[in-house]
């Protein structure tokens, strides 16, 4: 087994984020390399398992893990708090305790949801992450942010809780259904536009270059920005580019447009709004790339609809709301504005 591409985050808990190919085998030994023996409680879903669990489990019971599993239903739906209460249900029932751990294999909604229950399960216990998407790979596996939809809105209810280990097998992408692969995209794009000027470059053709390399590139972002800005509260803000629209798509829709969809169209919808804004326009950049990923770039709702979702937006301060514009493709700002004023862009911006 080739020897793991290893980025270490140095946040309010020090972790190694590894990357191998083929190397979904060897998880025991990573994992008994930062824990003693212990249960390990899996959560995964219904898609996930089939393929993966088996290899997962039997890595871990060979290093002198124990196991219990939790398997919910693949999809956006299953983010609940029911859900959650559900596997901490399980954990409670299996005797899961404070010298335990979680364990992640999955995609984002499956990290979120793991993180989330470790958070909060006897006030807090370790967990692993084991993303199986492109998505939960560069973006939702990495800094400790956790959390699960309400009615009101997508990750509503949530907690800071950063892992003791990401565990990627890139192999395991191989395996994604094609639209899948592509919202993964979404986020490595955004890294890209907010960030990195030569990964934006790299990245506007799809398939010209070495995907384990961009993705490394963007957990290095990732990390990077954590390490200044744990728990949110300036620079981490940047990783949010198209995501605030893009949450109230997601929402508007009934998440039938998924997540990576909804982020793409968010992004094209910041930059027309940053033009309006007084910035310079790279609507036109923005949307060619997009669309060469094989999204859909209208908006299917209006500014009022959008507005009505963003009010309840977890990003909203009081009465303002912070929005990430694109000044020039690999350098976003944040930009604190009153609530109405979003609407106002919103509308001049055509929406």
């Amino acid at each position: 087994m080739e020897t793991p591409t290893r980025i270490t985050v140095n946040a309010s808990g020090k972790y190694d984020i590894l990357l191998r190919k083929g190397g979904l085998s060897g998880i025991g030994q990573a994992v008994a390399e930062i824990s003693k023996p212990c249960k390990i409680a899996v959560l995964s879903d219904d898609k996930v398992f089939p393929l993966y669990g088996k290899s997962v489990i039997e890595s871990l019971e060979k290093a002198g893990f124990s196991t219990v599993c939790h398997i919910i239903p693949n999809g956006e739906q299953s983010k609940t708090l029911d859900n959650v209460t559900a596997f901490i249900d399980s954990m409670v029932k299996a005797q899961v305790t404070r010298t335990d751990m979680v364990l992640a294999l999955g995609g984002g909604v499956v990290g979120d949801m793991a993180g989330f229950a470790a958070a909060i399960y006897l006030r807090g216990i370790p967990y692993i992450q084991v993303p199986t998407t492109l998505l939960a790979a560069v973006d939702s596996s990495v800094g400790g942010k956790t959390a699960v939809d309400i009615s009101a809105g997508k990750n509503l209810v949530g907690a800071f809780h950063q892992p003791a280990l990401v565990y990627l097998d890139t192999e395991t992408l191989n395996t994604l259904d094609p639209a899948v692969m592509r919202d993964g995209f979404a986020e490595v794009l955004k890294y890209g536009f907010i960030l990195d000027r030569e990964l934006a470059h790299t990245t506007a053709r799809p398939g010209t270059f070495d995907l384990e390399q961009v993705i490394a590139r963007c957990i290095s972002i990732k990390r990077d920005v954590v390490e200044k800005d744990e728990f949110d509260k300036g620079l981490r803000g940047l990783l949010n580019f198209g995501h605030t629209f893009g949450h109230a798509i997601e929402k508007l829709s009934g998440f039938t447009i998924t997540h990576g969809s909804a982020v793409a169209r968010g992004m094209i919808i910041a930059a027309k709004v940053a033009k309006v804004y007084g910035f310079t326009d790279y609507t036109d950049v923005i949307t060619k790339i997009v669309k060469d990923y094989g999204f859909e770039t209208e908006c299917p709702f209006s500014a009022d609809e959008l507005y009505g979702v963003i009010l309840s937006d977890k990003k909203r301060s009081g009465a303002d709301i912070t929005l990430v514009l694109p000044k020039e493709i690999g350098a976003c700002t944040l930009e604190k504005m009153p609530a109405a004023q979003v609407l106002e862009l919103m509308k001049k911006a055509g929406l």
